[in-house]
């Protein structure tokens, strides 16, 4: 046998002739998104516009078989890239041809196409798996509920890994349609609008369409068998909540809260503008798990909010997260403020309606009744880390925020940027620097120094910042020690609700 040699130079100038310039230079995507709270969470490389999920599960085995198409771009020429789940995997492909993959980490799932990626193109990834949810433990934790009945899959910063491929960090946004087959008798839930249901051979299969961008977390599944109510608002969303048959004693006071979802939804549009989404709902699922969760259309809510009697209030924080936190996303998690103090200010809002304790009444309280040696006052709201993502000061210091805010630039200024900003960064994502410069920009004031003493100076501040502009009539409504004040009557009903997101299975260590 005669081998010809082949002079290096010509060898490299023949592969220039046959290797695409992107493949040449294409490289893999990152392994996570870039968020420094979570640098396992989410992927560099490309963005998805939708997911299709074909799910079928097994209530009595636990056990999920799926398709998941994604529909995607590539941001970068790419040799390689990683999706986030922790299920086992059968079969990827990649614009129709058969991909390599392997699983790596924790939950990352590394997919190789036959060919590289060139930047810009659109591309459809196909990803074949099947596991038992439950049995899968990132970090030693899950964000999946087993149930008498089924199964939920709800947590915040992430639950995908638990039921779907996907990237998996708010900056990446997407629409879903969600199919699920369970057997006759069985529900599944998830979010958006029913949009059809059909039955064949002992089977149920529902199909949901959620039509707005929605990060993944607040992407949720629910399987079991519920009592379901069924409404439309004056403007004529669909309204759907779901209770599971066995929620004993928390029955009542669930379905007394939940089913004024729509009642609440309307007041919440007076103060944040029009609801931003397809539908409304909630759900009460048979779990053990005691907070509850804003996902997008249908919150879902632990039982244990209702062990009290009806809690209104929770329902008005998770709806109020329609606007701030589900519309408008966190740019990384360190922005986690412009969800929650929103949402508990709502709360307050709510009391005020409700003449129950005003907003300035109940931020009074918050600080008063809290020491400055109390180590509440050394979490950041503004960047608590992400030991502290769900700390009370998060909520409660970061509601006070907003009091100051309003203190200082009046009511008609104030309530103008919480209808405008959901509005102008719609379906977006943003950090907290963003909302301080708009606000800025609407109230015509300088407000860097308010929000660099609320949110990110450690310390209890001193009484007068609560309202620079009338410091002394700041100080004297807040200087007052806790017993020369009257607690607000919605204060204990509020607190009840400081567990939202306290997840349970691994008490506030939120993600991974």
């Amino acid at each position: 046998m005669h081998r010809k040699v082949i002079a290096p130079s010509v060898l490299a100038a023949s592969l220039l002739l046959v290797i695409p310039a992107s493949a040449a230079s294409s490289g893999p995507g990152a392994p996570g998104i870039g968020d420094p709270y979570y640098p396992a969470s989410g992927n560099g490389g490309y963005d998805v516009s939708h997911y299709d999920l074909r799910l079928r599960y097994q209530p009595k085995t636990d056990l999920l078989e799926g398709t998941a198409t994604l529909l995607a771009t590539a941001k970068q020429d790419l040799s390689r890239f990683n999706l986030d789940f922790g299920l086992q995997v059968s079969e990827v492909r990649v614009n129709g041809t058969k991909a390599r993959f392997a699983a790596s980490g924790s939950h990352e799932l590394e997919v190789t196409p036959a060919k590289p990626l060139a930047r810009n193109t659109p591309l459809t990834v196909v990803v074949k798996y099947a596991g038992k949810p439950s049995e899968l433990k990132v970090d030693g934790w899950t964000a999946w509920h087993r149930t008498p009945d089924g199964g939920v899959a709800a947590q915040e910063p992430d639950s995908a890994v638990w039921w779907f491929p996907s990237n998996d960090h708010p900056l990446d946004k997407a629409t879903f349609d969600v199919s699920v087959n369970v057997p006759d008798g069985t529900q599944a839930i998830s979010n958006g609008v029913l949009q059809s249901q059909t039955s064949r051979l002992g089977w149920t299969r529902y199909n949901w369409r959620s039509n707005k961008p929605q990060a993944t977390y607040l992407a949720t599944l629910a399987v079991g068998k519920f009592d379901i109510t069924t409404d439309k608002t004056a403007s004529g969303l669909p309204v759907l909540n779901a209770y599971s048959k066995d929620l004993g004693d928390n029955a009542g006071a669930a379905r007394a809260s939940v089913e004024r979802t729509a009642e609440v939804a309307d007041w919440l549009e007076g103060v944040f503008g029009p609801y931003p989404f397809n539908a409304l709902g909630g759900y009460v699922p048979n779990v053990t798990a005691g907070f509850a969760l804003e996902t997008q259309t249908r919150p879902f809510y632990g039982p244990r909010q209702f062990q009290n009697g009806a809690n209104v209030s929770v329902v008005v924080h998770e709806l109020a997260h329609q606007w701030y936190g589900d519309s408008v996303s966190v740019e990384g998690w360190k922005d986690i403020w412009i969800n929650e103090g929103f949402a508990r200010y709502s709360q307050w809002l709510w009391s005020e309606k409700e003449g129950e304790g005003t907003a300035r009444e109940l931020a009074d309280w918050a600080y008063s009744v809290r020491p400055a040696e109390d180590p509440f006052w050394q979490v950041k709201p503004g960047d608590p880390g992400p030991e502290n993502q769900f700390h009370g000061a998060v909520y409660d210091r970061g509601a006070i925020a907003l009091q100051a805010l309003r203190n200082e630039i009046g009511d008609e200024k104030f309530f103008e940027i919480l209808k405008g900003w959901p509005a102008e960064r719609a379906y977006g994502n943003a950090k907290v620097g963003d909302f301080v410069r708009y606000a800025e920009k609407v109230s015509g004031k300088p407000l860097a120094q308010l929000f660099e003493t609320w949110l990110y100076t450690p310390g209890k501040p001193d009484a007068s910042a609560l309202n620079p502009a009338a410091a002394g009539a700041a100080a004297r409504s807040f200087s007052a020690a806790p017993a020369q004040q009257t607690e607000p009557k919605s204060w204990k009903k509020i607190a009840e609700t400081n567990t939202i997101h306290q997840h349970d299975e691994h008490a506030g260590h939120a993600g991974h």
